[in-house]
């Protein structure tokens, strides 16, 4: 029995230590720059495209190899009838020999007609438009940063106006409650009194499901498996949109790096189109071998030495092949012209987010003023309608309107302040400009 109660104290005084740990922890304060910092390091869409930078990197290594000598060690045994003569194959040797040897062989290419530099531009402009894409991806993970962010700021903030209405309205809903167990209001202010509350009530359990909702796509966000407890630092409203929107297209379409991936994207399939034409020109290229054969049966009348070596010039000129390089050069060339005609979809689609982005901003912008004089008004009326229920010259649903359109008229100032700080993201994100 004593050893049960020993175990007992044991499990609740490391329960008790738990929750005071759990208590003690403090919230990290996260800032809108250090979310940026940390998705950037993070995120795996991010690190995949520094992956893709580093393979394309590698390609453009692959593609130059042609330039450099190929040398291959080579050993060679073999045995046979040296009575037999060989009867198939493509124009093989008459007879069969023993024979033990080694050697290397060099292989030099010397012109192939310009194939080979085109295709070393053509994996440069890949390699150049990766890059490209990686800063594309770097942007659009920062864009979803600031939306959540941003989101869950809202969220934040939405707690903490439920909590204040429901405390305002609970304490009217006391009052009323008091003011008639004396006689003094009727039992139907005090059920539109809570109504009110519960419906207070209903936005706090709300708003709270939202924060919930919005750190999960903050976590998202920032490429953390695990969820953490951040205080999320306010960020100054931004200046208002510019003035018009046709000068922030030529910004995107100079800024955009999706644009400029896409651009150099049509530029190495130009490239390569070269290289696939090319094919049809002669390919120059010199080889060579040396080597050594340690004991050699004499076959023939002559003596054969033991050490070889030969180097020969080769010219390769195509001439047939079934219409293999008129189609893979047709191919290349039709798959550069829909490259071009992407880069042409992708700089109308920018002008056309760049204007939707840039109206809907300044709309923005405009109800940040329109929303703060609605909460005013409706403060002011919230005051009025109070003074006028506690003179006993209007009814409580006169009040519960007046408690219900400052709440809406707080709301309403919360979404337009994070709304504009939202949008505004999305433009610079449109214009190339996010950071």
């Amino acid at each position: 029995m004593n050893r049960r109660i020993f175990l007992l104290m044991v499990f609740l005084a490391l329960g008790v230590t738990g929750e005071a740990r759990a208590q003690n922890t403090a919230p990290t304060t996260l800032t809108l720059k250090d979310a940026g910092a940390l998705a950037l390091k993070n995120h795996p869409q991010v690190l995949a495209a520094q992956a893709t930078v580093r393979e394309f990197n590698e390609l453009v290594v692959e593609a130059r190899s042609a330039y450099l000598p190929t040398l291959d060690g080579e050993v060679t045994g073999s045995g046979g009838n040296p009575q037999a003569r060989i009867g198939a194959g493509y124009l093989p040797a008459s007879r069969l020999f023993d024979r033990l040897g080694t050697g290397i062989s060099l292989s030099q290419l010397i012109t192939d007609s310009g194939r080979t530099p085109n295709l070393v531009a053509s994996s440069r402009l890949q390699a150049q438009a990766s890059q490209r894409t990686y800063e594309a991806t770097r942007y659009d993970v920062l864009l979803a940063v600031d939306q959540a962010y941003f989101a869950a700021l809202r969220a934040q903030a939405l707690v903490k106006l439920a909590e204040q209405t429901v405390a305002a309205r609970q304490i009217l809903s006391d009052q009323v409650t008091e003011l008639a167990r004396n006689k003094l209001r009727s039992q139907v202010d005090v059920a539109f009194a809570d109504v009110n509350l519960s419906e207070a009530k209903l936005l706090l359990l709300r708003s709270q499901d939202q924060v919930r909702a919005a750190f999960a796509e903050l976590t998202r966000a920032l490429g953390a498996q695990q969820e953490f407890n951040y205080k999320l630092a306010d960020e100054p409203l931004p200046s208002s949109p510019p003035l018009d929107a046709e000068s922030l297209i030529a910004q995107a379409l100079t800024n955009r790096p999706d644009l400029l991936s896409l651009q150099l994207q049509r530029d190495a399939a130009v490239k390569f189109a070269r290289a696939e034409h090319d094919l049809s020109f002669p390919t120059v290229s010199l080889v060579g071998a040396a080597g050594a054969i340690p004991e050699m049966k004499q076959i023939l009348s002559t003596n054969i030495p033991n050490n070889y070596e030969g180097a020969a010039l080769n010219v390769e000129v195509p001439i047939f092949n079934g219409h293999l390089f008129a189609a893979r050069r047709e191919a290349a060339r039709f798959r550069a012209q829909a490259e071009d005609q992407g880069v042409r979809d992708l700089q109308e689609r920018i002008a056309r987010d760049v204007r939707v982005a840039w109206s809907s901003s300044k709309t923005a912008f405009q109800n940040i003023d329109v929303a703060a004089e609605l909460l005013r008004e409706a403060s002011l009326a919230l005051d009025l309608a109070q003074g006028r229920y506690n003179l006993g010259l209007s009814s409580i649903v006169e009040l519960s309107q007046a408690q219900l359109n400052l709440t809406q008229a707080e709301i309403e100032n919360l979404n337009a302040k994070y709304d504009y700080q939202s949008i505004y993201a999305m433009l610079q994100y449109t214009m190339g400009l996010l950071r």
